[in-house]
C-alpha cells in the first residue's frame, strides 16, 4: 500500500496547475490516480482515506520500518496536526492539536486502553503495545465520541496488530541497536493459517540506558557539556499468542492474549544543578508496570437479516499493575533540604464489552450501531515521607493515607451512526450517543467518612458531508459534539499535591467536558499528486481545570479541580506527496495552532507548538530494493507561554532538526525477505526539547546513529 505522506505550502501551489492539466482527462484519472490508504477507525467500516468524513492520518509498516520508532507515539513526530509528550524509549505519548493525556483515546484493535486511573494530562502510554506487533496506526484528528465514548474529545488512536494472514506457516525476525541511549531490542513472530484455524505466537524484548543531551542553549536554558537525561531508559518486555477459528463460512472466532512489561522506566529530568543551581530536583520514576489482557470475539459476515448484515462481538479483560515513586529535594539554604518520597502502586482491572452491528439500507444507505460497556476497579497503596536534612532535630512526616480511594468506575453507551450517499456526488454521515457513567468509592484501608458517587450523562451527535467535486477533488464539511467524563483521580483526589506545595481536596460534584469541533477540509489527488487541506476549531466547555479555593489545609493552599468555561483551539492543517520522476519524492507538511482560554484571555492554554512544519526529500530505486530520506523537522516560536511556568523563558525557541535514513534489501524471494536500515538521527546535534517538554525541562538526544536488521518469511 502506498503511504500517505504530507506536502508543503509550495508543494500545494505546485500541485494546482498538474490538477488542472489532468481534469481534462477523467477517465485516466481514475484508472492512475495516486494509491491512498484504506482506513476503519473514523467510520468503523473500510474507508479510502480520499473519502473519509473526518481527517485521518495512516502509518503504515512501510513507517514503522523505515523510521524504527521506540514506540507508535513516536512516529507522529512531524505528521500534521501531531505532537509528542514525554521523552524515553516506552513514555511517548500522543498529542492531537494541542490536546493530550485523557483528551485522547487510545485504541488497540478498537479496545479502549485509557483507563480511570491515570492522571488528566498524562493518559495511557501506547507503548503497552510493542511496536513490533504493529500492522499500522490510524490517528483521527479531532472528536470521534459518537463512536468510541468518553475521552475521544480531541482524537483518536487506533494501534492495529498483525492476524495471521497466509496459509502456512510464516513469521519474521528483527533486531536492532541505537547508539545514544545503547538501546537494543529483538522482536519474533510465527503466524499460520491452516483450514479453518489461524495462529500466531509474538515477543519482543528491549533494553536502553538513559540518553545525553548535547551541549548547547536553548532560551534560558545553557548546557556547557554532553548532559544526562536521567530515567529515559529501563528494560522491557512482551508477549502474545492468537488462534483463531472460521466454523463457517463468514463466521469466525478468535482468542487473543498479551503482556507488556516494563522495569526502571522514568519521567526524564536533567539535574537543575546543570542549568539552574538552588532549584528544586523533582524526579519521577516508575518501578515497575505489567500489563495483561485477554481478549475473545466472535464476527458474522452475509447475515442478511432484518437488523444486521454483519454483527461482531467483542469482550475483554485486562490488568494494569503498575508503581510510581515521586521524589522531590527542595534546598532551603547551604547543606541543608526538605526531601519529600512519595509512593505509590495502582492495582487497576478492567473489563469491556462492545457489541456493533451494521446494516445495509437499499443501495444507498449504511447505519452502524451497537452498545459498549467498561468497568474499571481500582486498588491502591500510597506512602509519603517528609525528611528535613540539616534542619536541626525535626522527626521525619509519614503519612499512608491513600491520596485515592478505592472505587469503581462504569461506563454504559450506545450509539448509531448513518451513511448515506444522497446523490453520486455526495455522502453523509450521522451519528449519534447516549452514555452513562458511574464512579463510586469503596471501603478504603487507612480510610474512614462516608462513601461517595459521581455520576453523569452525555448525549451528543455528528454529521459531517464528503462532496466529490470532481475524480481528482474532494470537499468534507464535519461538525460534531463529544465529551470526557471526569475520571477518578480528578474526581476522589484528596492529599497534598506531588510537589509539596498545596493541599488537593476531591471534587465528585465535576460535570464532564464537552466539546463542539467544526473541520473544513479539501483533498486533491491526481498521478502524481495527494494533498490536503484543513481548518478546525474545537471548543470545549467546562475543561477541567485545578485552582485555589482560597482556603488553606495545615497552613498549606488548598485547591480542586473545576470546570472552566471556555477552551479554544483553533488550526491550519496542510499536507501531502509529490511523486516525483525517477524514484524520487516530496513530503511535507504545515500546522498552524491557536489556543486560548476565552474567558481568560490572559491566561494560555497551549501546551504544544504554534507552528510546526515537516519535508522529507526520499529517493526509491525501482526495484525496490533501496531507499534513501533527508528529513527536516521544526517547531516555530511559541510566545504565548505562561510566565514562570517554565525555566527556558516566555518564549519557547524555535529549533529545526535534520535526520537521514537508508535502508537496503538484500534479498527477496517470495515471502523471504531480509532488510537493514541506518538512520543518523539529530544530525547536527542541536540541543532542544518538544515542546509538551519544556515546563519540566526533558531535552532530546544528541545525535545519534540507529541500525536495524528484519527478518521475514
Amino acid at each position: 500500500m502506498t503511504r500517505v505522506r504530507s506536502i508543503s505550502i509550495l508543494s500545494l501551489a505546485l500541485a494546482a496547475p498538474l490538477a488542472a492539466q489532468r481534469s481534462a482527462d477523467t477517465a485516466a484519472t481514475r484508472d492512475t490516480v495516486y494509491l491512498t490508504p484504506i482506513a476503519v477507525t473514523a467510520t468503523r467500516s473500510p474507508q479510502d482515506v480520499f473519502l473519509t468524513p473526518v481527517p485521518v492520518n495512516v502509518l503504515d509498516r512501510a513507517d514503522l520500518r523505515g523510521r524504527a520508532p521506540n514506540g507508535v507515539a513516536d512516529l507522529f513526530r512531524g505528521q500534521v496536526g501531531l505532537d509528542v509528550s514525554g521523552v524515553g524509549f516506552n513514555q511517548i505519548r500522543p498529542v492531537i492539536r494541542g490536546q493530550r493525556g485523557q483528551r485522547i483515546l487510545v485504541l488497540a484493535d478498537g479496545q479502549r486502553l485509557n483507563n480511570s486511573r491515570r492522571q488528566q494530562d498524562f493518559g495511557e502510554i501506547p507503548s503497552l503495545v510493542d511496536v513490533a506487533t504493529v500492522e499500522r496506526v490510524e490517528v483521527v484528528r479531532g472528536p470521534a465520541s459518537v463512536l468510541y465514548g468518553s475521552d475521544a474529545i480531541g482524537g483518536v488512536v487506533n494501534i492495529i496488530t498483525r492476524a495471521p494472514q497466509v496459509a502456512g506457516l510464516h513469521g519474521n525476525f528483527g533486531g536492532g541497536y541505537s547508539a545514544a541511549d545503547q538501546q537494543t531490542r529483538l522482536s519474533g513472530a510465527l503466524a499460520g493459517r491452516y483450514g479453518a484455524w489461524s495462529m500466531q505466537v509474538e515477543g519482543a524484548v528491549r533494553s536502553a540506558n538513559g540518553y545525553d543531551a548535547p551541549a548547547g542553549s536553548f532560551g534560558n536554558i545553557t548546557l556547557n557539556e554532553r548532559t544526562r537525561v536521567a530515567d529515559t531508559g529501563g528494560d522491557a518486555w512482551s508477549l502474545g499468542a492468537y488462534l483463531g477459528y472460521e466454523f463457517a463460512n463468514g463466521h469466525d472466532a478468535y482468542v487473543r492474549y498479551e503482556r507488556y512489561d516494563a522495569d526502571t522506566t522514568g519521567f526524564g529530568y536533567v539535574d537543575p544543578a546543570a542549568y539552574a543551581p538552588g532549584t528544586p530536583l523533582i524526579r519521577i520514576t516508575y518501578p515497575f508496570q505489567t500489563f495483561d489482557k485477554l481478549s475473545a470475539g466472535y464476527r458474522a459476515r452475509g447475515l442478511h437479516t432484518a437488523i444486521a448484515d454483519q454483527v461482531e462481538v467483542v469482550g475483554y479483560a485486562q490488568g494494569n499493575d503498575r508503581g510510581l515513586d515521586l521524589d522531590i529535594a527542595i534546598p532551603t539554604g547551604p547543606g541543608s533540604q526538605i526531601d519529600i518520597a512519595q509512593r505509590n502502586q495502582t492495582d487497576l482491572s478492567t473489563l469491556g464489552l462492545r457489541a456493533e452491528a451494521k446494516k445495509r439500507i437499499g443501495a444507498a444507505a449504511r447505519l452502524t450501531y451497537g452498545i459498549d460497556v467498561v468497568r474499571d476497579r481500582s486498588r491502591n497503596r500510597d506512602s509519603s515521607t517528609t525528611t528535613f536534612v540539616n534542619m536541626g532535630p525535626i522527626p521525619p512526616s509519614v503519612n499512608t493515607t491513600p491520596l485515592v480511594p478505592f472505587a469503581t468506575y462504569r461506563s454504559v453507551g450506545g450509539f448509531a451512526q448513518g451513511d448515506v450517499a444522497v446523490a453520486e456526488r455526495l455522502a453523509l454521515i450521522l451519528g449519534a450517543r447516549y452514555q452513562n457513567v458511574r464512579a463510586a468509592t469503596e471501603s478504603t484501608p487507612g480510610m474512614t467518612g462516608p462513601g461517595l458517587v459521581s455520576t453523569d450523562a452525555a448525549l451528543v451527535g455528528a454529521a459531517s458531508a464528503v462532496y466529490r467535486v470532481a475524480p481528482a477533488v474532494s470537499l468534507v464539511a464535519t461538525v460534531g459534539r463529544a465529551f470526557r467524563s471526569p475520571n477518578l483521580v480528578e474526581r476522589f483526589f484528596d492529599g497534598p499535591t506531588p510537589e509539596g506545595a498545596g493541599f488537593q481536596v476531591s471534587n465528585p460534584a465535576l460535570r464532564p467536558e464537552t466539546s463542539l469541533n467544526v473541520d473544513l477540509g479539501v483533498r486533491l489527488r491526481t498521478e502524481r499528486v495527494y494533498a490536503e487541506g484543513f481548518v478546525f476549531q474545537n471548543d470545549i466547555r467546562d475543561g477541567i481545570r485545578i485552582a485555589a479555593t482560597g482556603d488553606s489545609v495545615s497552613g498549606i493552599p488548598e485547591y480542586r479541580n473545576v470546570n472552566v468555561d471556555r477552551l479554544r483551539f483553533r488550526g491550519v492543517e496542510l499536507s501531502g506527496h509529490l511523486r516525483g520522476l525517477a524514484g524520487f519524492s516530496l513530503a511535507a507538511s504545515f500546522t498552524h495552532l491557536d489556543s486560548e482560554n476565552v474567558l481568560d484571555p490572559s491566561n494560555p492554554v497551549g501546551e504544544s507548538f504554534s507552528t510546526s512544519y515537516r519535508a522529507a526529500l526520499r529517493w526509491d530505486d525501482p526495484r525496490d530494493r533501496v531507499f534513501a530520506e533527508y528529513e527536516l523537522r521544526g517547531n516555530g516560536d511559541r510566545k504565548d507561554v505562561l510566565p514562570g511556568t517554565n525555566p527556558v523563558g516566555a518564549t519557547l525557541p524555535a529549533f529545526t532538526v535534520h535526520n537521514v535514513r537508508a535502508g537496503v534489501t538484500l534479498f527477496r524471494r517470495g515471502l523471504h525477505t531480509q532488510r537493514i536500515g541506518v538512520a543518523v538521527l539529530n544530525l547536527t546535534d542541536v540541543l532542544y526539547a518538544e515542546f509538551t517538554n519544556v515546563s519540566f525541562f526533558r531535552p532530546e538526544a544528541r545525535r545519534s546513529v540507529a541500525v536495524t536488521y528484519d527478518v521475514t518469511f
